[in-house]
Formats: C-alpha cells, structure tokens, sequence
C-alpha cells in the first residue's frame, strides 16, 4: 500500500528539518538490528510518528 500525499500535507504543523523522534525511533531500530540474527521488525505509526517496535525473534535448533 503506497500514500501519495506529499509529506508537506501529512505533516504540515511540523517545522522544517531534522525531528528528534525519528533521529531516536532509528536509533532503536538499528539497536535491535546489530543484535538480531533472526527475525523481523514491525514499526506501528500514528499520526506520522513511531509507537511501538515488535521484535520477533527466532530461534534456530540444530538437527
């Protein structure tokens, strides 16, 4: 599923440059990305925002 909008529209109350909750949602994300061998990431957003990151992760049993 794509969004069209322009970002200018999503959020527009915002001011220009660099937000510090993506700067530390991608800080998270690359945290957990250096420990995880397998696995997945969800990132739940609301109102242009991360909220929650779900990690599952798997465990490999030898035969």
């Amino acid at each position: 599923m794509t969004n069209n909008q322009p970002l200018d529209y999503i959020r527009h109350d915002r001011p220009e440059g660099e937000r510090k909750d993506i700067v530390t949602s991608v800080d998270k994300v690359r945290s957990v990305l250096e420990s995880l061998r397998f696995g997945s990431i969800t990132l739940t957003v609301h109102d242009a925002r991360v909220v929650q990151i779900d990690v599952t992760e798997k465990t490999r049993l030898g035969a």
